[in-house]
């Protein structure tokens, strides 16, 4: 797969730790390049990364926790021409796990929003949560 840059962003709101917002990133995707925005209230905790290698933490959880035939299906929602997009559960996250949610509404914190680009979404797909393994 050529060029794969991925996209992480999560609201720190006032009375969330911007500690802990970080290690639920990393719990996801290991070491990647982090920095915040601030917005009118809290922050923005923002990670970019490219190439697969910064998917690779998160396409073992999805093995290891046996929840690649759900992430097909929530990868295929999110599906766009050139990307997919999804979001997790942040306090999951932080507790080293992945939990898929909704944009609003399911988490009181928000949740990670993600969006992976690549050429090929369909194949990405396929490496992240690989069919009846």
């Amino acid at each position: 797969m050529d060029k794969v840059s991925v996209h992480a962003e999560a609201e720190i709101n006032l009375t969330e730790s911007e500690e802990k917002v970080r290690r639920a990133f990393e719990n996801i995707f290991g070491e990647v390049p982090m920095y915040t925005k601030a917005l009118r209230k809290g922050s923005l905790l923002v990670a970019e990364a490219t190439g697969l290698d910064a998917l690779s933490k998160f396409q073992n959880l999805l093995r290891r926790e046996r929840i690649r035939s759900a992430a097909r299906a929530v990868f295929y929602e999110g599906l766009e021409k050139n990307a997919v997009s999804f979001c997790l559960n942040k306090q999951v996250a932080f507790a080293g796990h992945v939990s898929f949610s909704k944009e609003v509404a399911e988490s009181p914190l928000g949740p990670i929003r993600i969006k992976i680009e690549c050429d090929n979404p369909r194949q990405l797909i396929d490496w992240l949560a690989p069919r009846n393994i």
